[in-house]
Parts: structure tokens; C-alpha cells; sequence
């Protein structure tokens, strides 16, 4: 197994907009081969931003980057503006292969 995780610090107060944004797009995940399972974990409340990570779970890496390559990413991501002041810079990718 394959987990794909995204790091965004998101400005003080913004937090429930970035739901927002997150719970109202079609992540379209469900039609993509090799598709487990998604988590959006939220982290602590810091002086300066709240930390969230979109946590996927995936059957290979391969199946992670095939869907990267596919019609559905480009799908989920068309028109994913976000309000402005919301994002503290971009977010941080990583990428794990299970090992146990």
C-alpha cells in the first residue's frame, strides 16, 4: 500500500473555510483504480496557523500516480480556487510506502 499526504498551514480563523472547501469539492476518488481510502486530519491550533493533512490511502504508489495523471484529478481540481487568505503558502507533499 501507497499513502499520499498533503500538509497545508492554514491562517488563524480560516479554518472551517478550508473545510469548507474540502467538504464541498467532488474529489471524483471514487471512480480511480487503486483508491482505499481519504482522511482529513486536522492538527492543533499554533499562534500563527492549524495544520491540516489530506491523508489518502492507495493500493500501490503506481495507482497514486496514475491518478495523478487521470482524467478524474483533473476533474476534482478544475475551478479548486480557494478565498484568498486562507492557504499560508503551498501545501507539502508526502508520499509513504507501507513497509509493514
Amino acid at each position: 500500500m501507497y499513502i499520499a499526504m498533503n500538509r497545508f498551514r492554514i491562517a488563524p480563523g480560516r479554518e472551517e473555510d478550508f473545510l469548507d472547501v474540502w467538504r464541498n469539492r467532488d474529489s471524483h476518488l471514487n471512480e480511480v483504480p487503486g483508491f482505499k481510502q481519504f482522511q482529513m486530519l486536522q492538527g492543533d491550533k499554533q499562534e500563527d496557523h492549524t495544520v491540516f493533512i489530506s491523508h489518502s490511502v492507495w493500493e500501490s504508489e503506481d495507482a497514486f500516480r496514475a491518478w495523478t495523471q487521470s482524467e478524474a484529478f483533473r476533474k476534482a481540481h478544475a475551478g479548486a480556487k480557494s478565498p484568498e487568505g486562507i492557504y499560508l503558502g503551498p501545501p507539502k507533499f508526502e508520499g509513504f510506502e507501507v513497509v509493514l
